[in-house]
């Protein structure tokens, strides 16, 4: 079987799907990935790559749909939430990669194709080759594709499926407790994957105080500053832990000095770091709020306003309390004192992560895409 999966160039996007790629070539099919720009890391996993958009990067898709939809930019901002509006970005970067995507697609001929919830691109390879499609979803915010598909619709015309829908099954990797009850997806348990990395002897080692992991993910820093990291450094002396920064070597040069109880200029795999820690303070984003879960630690989500998944996130994680959220604007030292100290929070994160251990693994989900090829 040929498995061919379809990812946005974000490596947000792209890390939750390494699992179950590992999983089919674990169980003896083929498998490429469909993606460019920062989707190429896939390599780094061991995965083969098909570079779809060579002069695209995942930044200039935010220039050039900025540049091209003044409108629908002004209407995002204003916070209209409109059928219209549903999927409006995904679905427009989607007609952009949509002749490339099928061109390659048919070209490797899949069997199936396996893509993220905002890659529709995958779907309509789908639909242009006639062969089955998994949508896979990141996490607790809804994924359905009719608004993302509604803005492909010249790319849908030009490849002969103009009435194409959202009818694939999806991969639902949220644990029970936090997801809403009416989710029919395949359930399947996000088995972190952060890249590897030499570990430091001092990870290893025994500590006598609490380590609290923070970190912005990878797109923040980038797109909107180290200013949470910032408010977590100043706040860190007057707070009786160890703080462990997950940045990478360009974004801790943009820090300065640090307290004597805050490390950083070292970027560590989250699934090798947070088993270490007492607790993460983090956006918000979806691969970290599981990985938190999958370590089984309290979790302080800071999310910034206009990030339509990390509110959602938030709100979840209060409401099972496995964590606590509040504005990066709002957080201070008693916030990070109660997060380490409240038992419940260490309590309840316990119990969901015996939730998602006992979800069904990459290789289970494999042998469901496999009665789907037939």
């Amino acid at each position: 079987m040929r498995v061919l999966f379809a990812t946005l160039p974000y490596i947000g996007h792209l890390y939750p799907l390494i699992p179950i790629a590992w999983a089919a070539r674990a169980a003896g099919h083929e498998v490429l990935v469909a993606t460019f720009g920062e989707g190429k890391d896939a390599t780094r996993a061991g995965l083969p790559v098909v570079d779809i958009a060579p002069d695209r990067t995942g930044r200039s898709l935010f220039v050039d749909f900025v540049a091209g939809h003044p409108d629908l930019v002004a209407r995002m901002e204003a916070g209209d939430d409109s059928e219209y509006m549903e999927g409006a970005r995904f679905g427009i970067w989607g007609e952009w990669l949509a002749d490339s995507a099928v061109a390659h697609a048919r070209s490797w001929r899949p069997d199936v194709v396996v893509h993220e919830r905002m890659a529709p691109f995958g779907r309509l390879v789908a639909g242009a080759l006639g062969v089955p499609c998994v949508r896979h979803d990141l996490g607790i915010e809804p994924g359905a594709l009719a608004g993302q598909l509604r803005h492909m619709a010249p790319a849908l015309a030009r490849h002969g499926v103009p009435g194409l829908v959202d009818d694939s099954p999806w991969i639902d990797i949220v644990p029970p407790s936090l997801a809403p009850a009416d989710r029919d997806g395949w359930p399947m348990r996000p088995v972190p994957y952060n890249g590897g990395a030499v570990l430091p002897d001092w990870l290893v080692a025994p500590t006598d105080r609490p380590r609290v992991a923070v970190t912005v993910g990878t797109l923040v820093g980038k797109l909107q500053g180290m200013g949470v990291v910032e408010r977590i450094i100043a706040l860190a002396r007057k707070v009786d832990a160890e703080f462990v920064l997950a940045v990478d070597s360009h974004d801790r040069a943009k820090l300065g000095d640090l307290p004597p109880n805050v490390r950083g200029g070292h970027w560590l795999p989250l699934s090798s770091l947070l088993p270490t820690c007492a607790a993460v303070v983090h956006h918000g984003g979806s691969g970290t709020m599981c990985a938190a879960i999958d370590a089984g630690i309290p979790q302080l989500l800071l999310p910034n306003e206009g990030a339509t998944d990390r509110p959602i996130n938030a709100a979840a994680v209060v409401t099972r309390g496995i964590g606590l959220a509040c504005s990066p604007d709002d957080v201070d030292a008693g916030v990070v004192r109660h997060l380490i100290g409240d038992h419940r929070l260490r309590v309840a994160a316990a119990e969901v992560r015996a939730e998602m251990a006992a979800m069904p693994s990459p290789a289970a989900l494999i042998r469901r895409v496999e009665a789907l090829v037939g």
